[in-house]
């Protein structure tokens, strides 16, 4: 062969071992070290926090718990419950899961906890259910079968009853939050708090305690539970015994707290919540 020739063929010979040197530098191989890049361009994505309220509420309650979400980094939404039972709180919920890209936590207080679980029903973004002294029900189970099922119920006495007109026009009833229902709703907050909870409360219907469970998103999604342990409003074994169904990963019990626990105990609430979103991201 001629010197031309000799001189290219060293040239690629150069350029082949470099290559090897080079692969050999790095300990793990080159699989590994794209996946490193990969890392560092594709960080976790943080789940979106879908909060949603119960009877005798609005968003507002969860503003304590939402000042710590949004703290760690959490984009968060609470979703306006209408509280007219299942079959118009549910597909509301799921519609406003719907719109959101990315995963999502959702988290339930009291009725919103079967919203939740008939309206995450199906929803492959929905990767944690969080019960916040919550009802969990199960296909056809109705909020009137459990709150009934252990005793200590002391809510529905302080429960004022007021008639409306529905769009159809025929007539439901609502039930209001009295002035003197904080000890069954509320004891542990301040009485200047739960009067401004007591005067924007939002009613819900008494049907919303006979309309059976459509669906039950527990049964395929991870859940965590919150134990409000002076709750009088769905008593704490009827939440001890339906978070035990469910299978949840975690239930934190607050001995000390009413069934307002996003209220009286923000922080610990967050917590849970922040655990479910780390747990399942």
């Amino acid at each position: 062969m001629d010197a031309h020739v000799s001189r290219r063929d060293l040239l690629a010979t150069g350029v082949a071992v470099a290559g090897a040197a080079a692969m050999m530098a790095s300990p793990f191989g080159t699989d590994t070290a794209a996946a490193a890049t990969a890392g560092r361009s594709n960080p976790k994505v943080k789940p979106t926090i879908v909060l949603v309220h119960g009877g005798y509420a609005d968003s507002s309650c969860w503003n304590q718990t939402l000042a710590y979400l949004q703290g760690e980094g959490y984009t968060t939404i609470c979703g306006a419950n209408p509280l007219r039972g299942i079959p118009t709180d549910a597909p509301y919920i799921a519609s406003l899961l719907d719109s959101i890209p990315g995963p999502v936590v959702l988290v339930g207080h009291s009725m919103g906890g079967t919203v939740i679980t008939n309206a995450a029903a199906g929803k492959s973004n929905v990767k944690a259910l969080v019960y916040i002294a919550a009802f969990v029900p199960d296909v056809g189970e109705t909020q009137g079968d459990l709150i009934n099922k252990f005793p200590g119920s002391e809510v529905l006495p302080v429960s004022v009853p007021v008639s409306y007109t529905k769009a159809d026009g025929t007539t439901g009833t609502d039930l209001y939050l009295s002035p003197n229902g904080q000890a069954a709703f509320a004891a542990d907050i301040s009485k200047h708090a739960f009067q401004l909870l007591q005067a924007t409360q939002r009613p819900f219907d008494a049907d919303s305690f006979t309309y059976p469970t459509t669906a039950a998103a527990w049964h395929t999604v991870p859940v965590w539970g919150l134990v409000a342990g002076q709750d009088k409003a769905i008593p704490p074994a009827a939440e001890r015994w339906m978070y035990r169904r469910a299978n949840a990963r975690k239930v934190v019990e607050v001995p000390t707290s009413s069934h307002c626990a996003m209220l009286s105990h923000p922080k610990v609430v967050a917590d849970l919540i922040d655990q479910a979103a780390k747990a399942t991201s």
